[in-house]
């Protein structure tokens, strides 16, 4: 990878923020490729050199796409083959595959996600439903889930139900969406790959491992549970009651993993998209006097989330510890060093900017930068460039010694 560096200080963009951002959306965009000739992937294809790494990658993938589709009874034979031939149809075209590959990860877990409810009975292991209470009695003294189970109200109901039966679901996108426009080339298919292995992990170890939420200790208290019970909405049976609806009585009633609380995968996503917008968006804002540093947002959701999956009794504190721990190292897994340097020179010159801003003298060695999401341009390849240069500050290369003679 080659990051160009600059020699001479950069001004300070005095453009408007609404332009710098419609800037880097029409560069996001035309990143894209709208070609829809299989050839050119097909010829990605034979030329692209095998890693260990990536043999062991999507062999594991493949393994598990194909349990997934051997489960599946609805739709049924031959009905499923649909999905992979649909599939592979979108990695031929170009339009689609520079959507549809990097986003694999995560819809091999909504694969995987929705053909548990068919795994047969006598293949799955025992379910666990003292375990996760007893430890979390060891481990903090007390079921903190239960605790703030006993004061509820109304408003606490829906401030609950923001995050958890909400936010939750559009902030993937939102994030995806950010971090393709703003942040530096090859950014989302690293959020893509963090976000999908860390809920595929998840739903696997909650298959090997399944555990009763604290709602089945409160309906059912420690008795065996087994796999003809269906789930609950717990606390959001609430909500349905306040608007008068049924969706999350519906959707939880027949979920397909009902004892699915070790790991908490709403705690991982929201831990995952939390370190993500940290990472790319360290941004301060200033609030009168004040200067907000928008990381204090981004935990504030995340802390949110952890309160409402414990306050609707879906899961234990142990349960977002857990998934706290599986996002964070599904974050520095996936995280490739191209990303990595460019964050790092990124991250720089916004300090450098700070300092700027401050009147405190500064190392020229890097550009300034007003905005965090001021537009790259190309530099080199379209896989290397990272930062811009200002052709009109770069020095010129020397004339050769024969001209200047």
């Amino acid at each position: 990878m080659s990051i160009s560096q600059p020699t001479a200080p950069a001004v300070l963009s005095k453009e408007p923020v609404l332009a710098q951002v419609v800037s880097a959306v029409k560069a996001a965009v035309g990143r894209l490729t709208f070609s829809v000739s299989p050839r050119e992937n097909l010829e990605k294809f034979r030329a692209y050199r095998w890693t260990r790494l990536d043999k062991f990658k999507y062999g594991t993938m493949f393994a598990i796409a194909l349990f997934s589709i051997a489960v599946m009874g609805s739709p049924s034979f031959p009905g499923k083959l649909l999905i992979p031939a649909l599939y592979i149809v979108a990695l031929l075209i170009p339009l689609t595959s520079q959507l549809i590959l990097p986003a694999s990860p995560i819809l091999l877990w909504l694969l995987l996600f929705y053909s548990c409810r068919f795994i047969d009975i006598s293949a799955r292991p025992h379910i666990w439903v003292s375990v996760l209470p007893t430890l979390e009695t060891i481990w903090y003294g007390a079921s903190i889930s239960d605790i703030l189970t006993r004061f509820g109200h109304p408003l606490l109901d829906v401030l609950a139900w923001i995050p958890y039966g909400v936010v939750h679901f559009a902030a993937p996108f939102i994030v995806a969406v950010l971090v393709f426009v703003f942040a530096p080339e090859s950014s989302v298919k690293m959020f893509a790959s963090a976000f999908g292995f860390m809920n595929l992990a998840g739903v696997l170890i909650q298959i090997a491992f399944p555990c009763a939420p604290p709602w089945y200790e409160l309906r059912e208290g420690l008795t065996p549970a087994n796999y003809g019970m269906r789930g609950s909405p717990a606390g959001l049976a609430r909500i349905d009651a306040l608007f008068g609806g049924f969706v999350y009585t519906m959707g939880f009633s027949g979920a397909p993993v009902v004892f699915g609380a070790f790991p908490s995968l709403h705690a991982a996503c929201a831990t995952c998209e939390s370190l993500f917008l940290s990472y790319f968006f360290p941004i301060k804002v200033s609030v009168g006097r004040w200067r907000l540093d928008t990381r204090i947002l981004y935990w504030i959701y995340a802390f949110w989330l952890y309160w409402s999956t414990m306050y609707l009794m879906h899961h234990y504190l142990i349960d977002l510890v857990a998934g706290g721990c599986l996002a964070t190292m599904s974050f520095y897994l996936c995280r490739t060093e191209q990303v990595r340097e460019a964050m790092e020179e990124r991250v720089a010159a916004m300090e450098r900017d700070e300092r700027a801003r401050l009147g405190e003298p500064v190392d020229d060695a890097l550009p300034l930068e007003r905005f965090p999401f001021k537009t790259e341009e190309q530099t080199s390849s379209p896989e290397d460039a990272i930062f811009a240069i200002d052709e009109e500050a770069a020095p010129q290369d020397p004339a050769p010694h024969s001209e200047r003679a």
